[in-house]
């Protein structure tokens, strides 16, 4: 969702876009004024020469998101390519950025790339896992095999996919925790990825009172009966509660379920059934006690 409020917002590109119009005004109105002040004008020179290429992939990446949005408009498209690509705009920027901090500072790019070659390969050595996780993370990112809302298993991590950069995996466990996966794992390690069946597994997640918890055998008894041979669910499932949490005076559960559908309309329509069936339990209770 993130993402594609990033492709739709246009504040940021109309904003190099002025400043760029602004800066060739300045060139056309002002030319002595930057002959007299040769600093100056190298600091124009390289805000010009980062605004120019910042605009120019801006537009580039625009019109390939399009070109790949129209292709694929008629069917359902998995991997992450309009992510990878913002992420590849950001690489491009950041070097131009840094050129254009260059040439701001009267250091010619060419040499200063040619003067650091040996230390260019100390630091290769250096950040070796760094430069291999953005490698596979731009592998992933243009791959169809994950995508950002996949349920995945690497390793012993298990949970859903909410971002992908140039350094990890960012997966979102059963117990809400983040997990940076190492981009370099989904390579080196045995990847499951739990989305690419038909079912869609989802979790249930309810409390009740310490005092509840002594007669829940019955609550778990009427949801099993309440879910069997539900029509949304795959019947793959044993349907038992599980403690995830005990506290002073409450006690959390949850049960996972595999649904047909990966709609989250669906998984809400199951998760207010069981939590109805939750309060009713409930309701009984305070009524018998």
């Amino acid at each position: 969702m993130t993402e594609e409020k990033k492709d739709t917002n246009p504040i940021p590109f109309l904003i190099k876009l002025v400043l760029w119009i602004l800066l060739y005004a300045s060139f056309w109105y002002f030319g002595d004024f930057y002959e007299q002040h040769p600093r100056l004008n190298k600091v124009s020179d390289g805000l010009n020469l980062f605004l120019t290429a910042s605009i120019l992939f801006s537009i580039g990446r625009y019109i390939i998101i399009m070109i790949y949005k129209k292709r694929h408009e008629k069917r359902i498209v998995r991997g992450n390519f309009v992510l990878g690509i913002n992420r590849l705009t950001v690489v491009l920027n950041t070097s131009m950025a840094v050129i254009a901090f260059m040439i701001a500072f009267g250091i010619d790019p060419r040499e200063f790339v040619t003067s650091l070659t040996i230390v260019a390969m100390a630091i290769a050595v250096t950040f070796r896992e760094y430069i291999t996780n953005l490698i596979s993370g731009l592998f992933i990112m243009f791959s169809d095999q994950l995508s950002v809302g996949d349920r995945v298993r690497i390793d012993e991590h298990k949970g859903r996919i909410v971002d992908i950069n140039f350094s990890s995996l960012i997966i979102q466990n059963e117990d809400d925790d983040m997990v940076m996966v190492p981009n370099n794992m989904v390579f080196t390690s045995p990847v499951i990825n739990l989305s690419a069946h038909r079912s869609s597994l989802f979790l249930v997640k309810f409390e009740l009172p310490l005092q509840a918890a002594v007669e829940v055998d019955k609550l778990d008894e009427s949801i099993q009966a309440l879910l069997a041979n539900h029509p949304y669910l795959t019947g793959e499932d044993d349907l038992q509660l599980k403690v995830v949490e005990i506290g002073k005076d409450y006690v959390k559960y949850k049960m996972e379920m595999h649904a047909k559908s990966s709609s989250n309309k669906v998984h809400k329509q199951v998760e207010n059934e069981v939590f109805k069936e939750v309060l009713k339990f409930k309701r009984e209770y305070d009524i018998n006690t």
